[in-house]
């Protein structure tokens, strides 16, 4: 019988949620063959079999948050494990409390209490890493977790803390209750902040729909993406500025090197990688825009760690390029490739996307000519990458086809001003337009 654990996903991991197991009891495991899926406060991804032999008992179920190195499943090595159903698990002791009572997906409210409600779901935060399901039931019962003492490793606060907690007389009011009542038109009181009243709150002029809604609960990425981006719009002054770029050049030598780049290396060459190359230089002369701030101190960082924006079919994921200021084209795109290829893989490992002192985000690849995106903390700093396209331009008085983009560099205000980011951005437009390094 082999016992199969909660694997630490890099130093600062002591818990993770088991978001999916991918095989069931009594299936056959080979060993190195995907298990089941985690999520922790870093990434997304596969847990792989330790041995081959059946899938016995399963003491985690889905959506459970446990310790590492906790067991979550036994295979048996003989082939003939018996399979046990899976029924409740035996996870961390769990008393049951009125948290936890009520289905995974979240209530439905009328829209006036969710606006209502979203004015004390932002509890203030404690030191440490938080899993998303501590995350949540903070959220959901108003908890202030900055008194609460945590029992984890590290002090690091767990999902009993919180029950410990709720069990206290008056230790949390039940989240947007008043709002709820005091919904305009309703005819009758609302015994529960759980009951939707969908229909008082229509607006008047505007036709019912007839269709139900179907309701679902975040996934544990989706919860992480949108702490992220609200916190960064919170922490950092957002200001965008807007460069057209000539990539005439670029393309051309792009054109020349394509059938051969695909045939030696076995991989297409994007533009995406000669971007990055021009955002290095301009790194390298604008030193600021590859710095962070803690408090009052801007920290200069000694490496240039480029975070490539990767689309998932769920979310998006930064995984990072390592001194990249060390790599010319071919390495680019082969970094590019090998990060992308393993984050859609769910293969990424939590230090590679760490660590990042600057990042880029193509969203040209998928048609757009420009956008205006959100830095990633503690960053100061985005570069947006629209579509090329050819376009009729003026040049010499003369109308000229020229294949152009647009480049958008989101700074933050408090450290960046608008004429530096400006700079920043003009030095990357002339590296792209002077282009003049071989790619092969």
């Amino acid at each position: 019988m082999t016992d199969v654990v909660m694997p630490q996903m890099g130093e600062s991991i002591v818990e993770g949620t088991l978001t999916k197991w991918l095989k069931k009891p009594g299936d056959k495991v080979e060993r190195d063959e995907p298990l089941f899926e985690i999520s922790t406060d870093k990434v997304d991804t596969e847990i792989p079999s330790p041995a081959a032999g059946t899938l016995g008992e399963l003491l985690v179920q889905e959506g459970q948050t446990v310790q590492v190195n906790a067991i979550v499943a036994r295979i048996s090595e003989g082939g003939n494990g018996a399979a046990v159903p899976a029924p409740a698990a035996k996870p961390t002791p769990a008393p049951a409390p009125p948290a936890e009572a009520a289905p995974p997906a979240p209530p439905v409210a009328a829209p006036v209490a969710v606006e209502a409600s979203a004015a004390v779901q932002a509890p203030k935060e404690s030191p440490g890493p938080l899993s998303p399901l501590v995350r949540r039931m903070a959220r959901e019962n108003n908890i202030d977790l900055s008194k609460v003492t945590g029992s984890g490793a590290g002090g690091r606060i767990t999902k009993e803390d919180l029950e410990a907690m709720l069990k206290q007389p008056g230790a949390a009011a039940p989240p947007a209750s008043a709002p709820v009542v005091s919904a305009p038109v309703v005819s009758t009181p609302v015994a529960s902040t759980a009951v939707a009243v969908p229909a008082p709150v229509v607006p008047i002029g505007r036709a019912q729909p007839t269709a139900k809604a179907r309701v679902e609960p975040m996934s544990n990425m989706r919860i992480k993406i949108a702490e992220h981006m609200v916190m960064s719009k919170r922490i950092s002054a957002h200001v965008t500025t807007v460069h057209r770029v000539d990539m005439t050049r670029v393309a051309k030598m792009r054109a020349k090197h394509k059938e051969d780049f695909a045939a030696r290396y076995g991989m297409s060459l994007t533009f995406l990688p000669f971007v990055a190359r021009a955002t290095v230089e301009a790194l390298s002369a604008f030193p600021i825009v590859n710095a962070s701030i803690d408090g009052t101190n801007i920290i200069y960082h000694n490496e240039i760690n480029l975070g490539i924006a990767v689309a998932l079919e769920n979310g998006l994921i930064v995984p990072v390029i390592r001194n990249a200021d060390e790599k010319n084209v071919l390495g680019l795109q082969r970094s590019i490739v090998d990060l992308a290829s393993r984050a859609r893989a769910r293969q990424l490992k939590p230090d590679e996307i760490q660590g990042g002192t600057f990042s880029i985000t193509n969203f040209g690849s998928f048609g757009s000519v420009f956008a205006t995106p959100i830095i990633n903390q503690p960053q100061v700093a985005i570069l947006g990458v629209g579509t090329v396209e050819k376009v009729p331009v003026v040049i010499d008085d003369a109308i000229a086809i020229r294949s152009q983009c647009y480049l958008a560099l989101t700074f933050d205000h408090r450290l960046i001003d608008g004429a530096l980011g400006d700079q920043f951005t003009a030095k990357v437009k002339s590296v792209l337009e002077n282009w003049s390094e071989e790619v092969l």
